[in-house]
């Protein structure tokens, strides 16, 4: 037992205290080098949020120096040191202040003003946000306080994602759109607190001598604030998660119902659209007019995937009248929809057709008693509430000698590398 917590072990890997004090004092500073990094970092990330470039995104968060003042918050907390305490807010919120003027001046001079994905995610912070800030802060001071740092730091960057939310909540103030400022301020905050308590418990858990000498009432007023902050900071994150969780399930709900009423006695299902903002799905049906039982049949379908009638929005694209005449108002455009998507399916046969002749042709060279292949695409079904897996299914034949297992071991191997895939099936037969 011994042995194996020797692997656990961190405490004699850590620096020496006076060390870590005078590392952590450094990094608070913004100030000539370190105030220029924080600039170039946020106009590269503002660029990145703008063009919605995730690897440009990963670039100025590499760069950026913003995580030394927060490690600064949570490690005067722990010892106790109000003066670097003082230091650090007034340095992190410097460093806010620059961000935000640098992104905003950015975003105000830039010809591009449309909200891409990237400037989205970071409006709408859930408990997995809260998660991801603890954890990696934990990482990134375990990095600061030990002499084995490596390359935690960079990678506790990427990870919390300090410099997007900042753009964009700067992104917000030049376009004077304040849901994106707060929602991503909001997304910063819980990032600060949260890196900042990892550093609070870590500098706890590995006994760092106390700066200050304190009062037993003041420790105790001292915790209770650092207690309603996270209180405060997580409650809403809980709430946003759990929507999230509502919407991820709205939608697989309405896909799994959507593809079992896609043909109803002569009316085919032309378009679906599903909003899980509204809780609203949107059928579209063409062919014969939708009879009353039909739409009685859709609102009880709905319910057996846990979606309300209110839910439904039915439509009819197009549908045939008493002298079977078609009325046009959406025909063409319809038709001119499942057109393509009909050529989109042809071509994909095709194509399937050919890798299938291709594949028999390399087998049949590399192995010649196969004597034919067929090669198609299908889905697995295990469970009903797991989507289906896409499974790549190839059935040779073989001639009279076979192959050896070892042979079909190797037949299998190469079709995995062949495919780029590991979800084949192999049938043989004689």
């Amino acid at each position: 037992m011994n042995k194996w917590l020797e692997y656990l072990d961190i405490e004699s890997e850590v620096e020496d205290y006076e060390k870590i004090h005078l590392a952590i004092e450094k990094d608070l500073i913004f100030r000539g080098t370190n105030l220029w990094i924080l600039v170039f970092a946020i106009v590269v990330a503002s660029v990145g949020l703008n063009m919605n470039s995730t690897a440009v995104i990963i670039g100025a968060m590499l760069i950026s120096p913003l995580m030394g003042p927060i490690n600064g918050l949570g490690y005067s907390i722990a010892t106790y040191d109000f003066t670097l305490f003082r230091k650090a807010l007034k340095n992190l919120l410097f460093a806010v202040v620059a961000g935000l003027t640098a992104s905003a001046a950015y975003f105000l001079i830039s010809p591009v003003s449309t909200a891409h994905s990237e400037l989205l995610a970071r409006t709408s912070p859930t408990i997995y946000d809260v998660l991801i800030a603890l954890f990696g802060g934990l990482a990134g001071i375990l990095a600061t306080v030990s002499r084995q740092k490596g390359n935690v730091i960079p990678g506790v960057a990427i990870a919390t994602a300090l410099m997007p939310p900042l753009c964009t909540a700067g992104y917000g103030l030049a376009s004077l759109q304040f849901y994106y400022f707060f929602g991503a301020m909001y997304l910063f905050t819980i990032n600060t607190v949260f890196i900042g308590l990892s550093a609070v418990a870590m500098s706890q858990f590995l006994k760092f001598p106390l700066r200050t000498i304190i009062e037993p009432k003041q420790k105790k007023r001292v915790n209770s604030l650092i207690s309603a902050i996270i209180i405060i900071t997580t409650i809403p994150s809980i709430y946003l998660g759990y929507q999230l969780v509502q919407k991820e399930r709205f939608i697989e709900n309405a896909s799994r119902f959507t593809r079992a009423i896609g043909i109803l006695e002569g009316s085919y299902l032309m378009r679906q659209e599903v909003n899980p903002e509204r809780k609203l799905v949107t059928l579209v049906y063409g062919g014969n007019l939708l009879t009353p039982d039909q739409k009685l049949f859709l609102n009880h379908t709905a319910s057996l995937f846990s979606i309300d009638s209110t839910a439904l929005n039915i439509q009819q694209g197009f549908s045939v009248n008493e002298n079977n005449k078609v009325e046009e108002d959406l025909f063409n455009s319809e038709i001119n929809r499942l057109s393509l998507r009909l050529k989109t399916q042809q071509d994909s046969i095709r194509n399937m057709q050919i890798l299938g002749q291709q594949l028999y042709l390399e087998l049949n060279a590399l192995y010649p008693n196969i004597a034919s292949s067929s090669f198609a695409e299908s889905y697995v079904y295990s469970d009903p509430n797991n989507k289906a897996v896409r499974m790549a299914l190839i059935y040779i034949t073989l001639r009279e000698k076979g192959l050896t297992d070892e042979q079909k071991e190797q037949v299998s191997e190469w079709l995995k590398k062949r495919l780029n895939t590991s979800a084949i099936k192999v049938v043989y037969d004689s």
